[in-house]
């Protein structure tokens, strides 16, 4: 039976449909993460304002999730997936015809909104599509469509905006969405359970299974507000080129871990990837505090695709392995809902860090971070074996 679950096929219409969808909006989101800090310079912003500006997108994505998690089970994945993808399109649409930094302010707000609607959509509808017995695998590949946008996102932002004018550059931006929002069009999707309709009219805000990836993902996510926000304004300043190759260079790195991290979850879990996969981050954020020359920069972007590549998703396939099929949505929700604190947090603090310390701190304030979610992970399987040889002895 085993072996014949582990044949089941995952390359059906509608996950190709899915993975492009995925495709399409990471493109355009990731073309936005170097370039909004410019944005935010250009209409007078500074250091602190770029770390709202970048961080508040994330905690209205957040403060959302949890109803995102129910509306999945009581309104159906159709109906969030494409609401996300439509407020997508329109506010990212708007930001070049803004004019001042507390507009964009409040249209950052309302493009979290649908990147929360969105992105937990399509990690669940992702799930209902994959055989449970080659998840780890399927979510590597969905995953994938997303580290292919990241590996020419950035670099085709910075180099859009050198030629375009931000104007421009947004409208195209909002169009890469209005694609995804086709091709979810043509997706068959699962329908609402009436009996899980009528359990979920009581509101609840997280999945307990999926707390312990969820907060370990969290601790690796500060890094990434850091590095998204702050990392072409401290290379500049060093005087270090080559910034648009350090985000082609991660996300190949990422690529490559796909087709191996993914399968190795599925036979070994997640005790054979996450410590190797976060040492790794963990000494590329000490080469970026170090940061002496481009070569030091492209290692640590090997080094951080390598491990954050290796551990996100097996920590997603984590979160809803013990899920029953009626709770994935929370359990995403949940799960997403840390990966985003993370970024938000992580590009707040480090706004103000910068701002009081200059940019090398950040990188090493994101290191003790990684270390911590090293000792708390090792504090969740020391605990795990504890109830297990307890169990065992009564």
């Amino acid at each position: 039976m085993e072996k014949a679950l582990s044949k089941e096929k995952i390359w059906t219409k509608d996950f190709i449909l899915i993975v492009f969808a995925n495709f399409f909006i990471f493109l355009g989101f990731q073309m936005t993460l170097p370039t909004i800090p410019l944005y935010v310079e250009k209409l007078g912003g500074n250091d602190q304002l770029i770390g709202f500006v970048v961080g508040i997108f994330t905690f209205s994505a957040l403060l959302l999730r949890p109803f995102i998690g129910n509306w999945l089970e009581t309104k159906g994945r159709r109906f969030i997936y494409l609401t996300g993808l439509t407020i997508f399109v329109v506010s990212v649409g708007s930001y070049g015809f803004l004019t001042s930094i507390a507009l964009l302010f409040i249209m950052r707000v309302i493009q979290g909104a649908g990147w929360g609607f969105s992105t937990t959509a399509s990690g669940t509808i992702a799930t209902d599509l994959i055989p449970a017995a080659r998840r780890g695998e399927g979510m590597g590949y969905f995953g994938l469509s997303g580290n292919v946008a990241m590996s020419i996102g950035p670099s085709l932002g910075l180099i859009l905006t050198g030629i375009l004018s931000f104007k421009l550059f947004f409208l195209i931006c909002s169009g890469l969405g209005l694609m995804a929002l086709l091709l979810s069009t043509r997706v068959t999707y699962r329908k609402v359970d009436p009996e899980t309709k009528r359990a979920k009219a009581k509101l609840d805000i997280y999945e307990k299974t999926a707390l312990k990836p969820a907060v370990l993902m969290f601790f690796l996510t500060v890094t990434f507000g850091g590095i998204a926000s702050f990392l072409p304004l401290y290379t500049a300043q060093k005087h270090i080129s080559g910034i648009q190759w350090y985000f082609m260079v991660y996300a190949l790195s990422l690529i490559l871990t796909r087709t191996f991290a993914g399968q190795l979850y599925d036979r070994k879990g997640h005790q054979a990837v996450f410590i190797p996969g976060t040492l790794l981050v963990f000494i590329a954020m000490l080469l970026l505090a170090w940061l002496p020359s481009s070569a030091i920069l492209y290692t640590a972007a090997v080094l951080y695709g390598f491990g954050f590549g290796t551990v996100q998703p097996a920590l997603q396939a984590w979160s809803i392995e013990n899920t029953p099929v009626n709770r994935r949505g929370m359990a995403n929700a949940t799960f997403l809902s840390f990966f985003d604190l993370g970024i938000g947090i992580g590009a707040m603090v480090f706004g103000q860090i910068s701002h009081l310390f200059g940019y090398s701190t950040i990188y090493r304030t994101a290191a003790v971070s990684v270390f911590l979610s090293m000792l708390l992970y090792l504090l969740f399987l020391w605990k795990e074996r504890t109830n297990s040889v307890v169990k065992r002895m009564e």
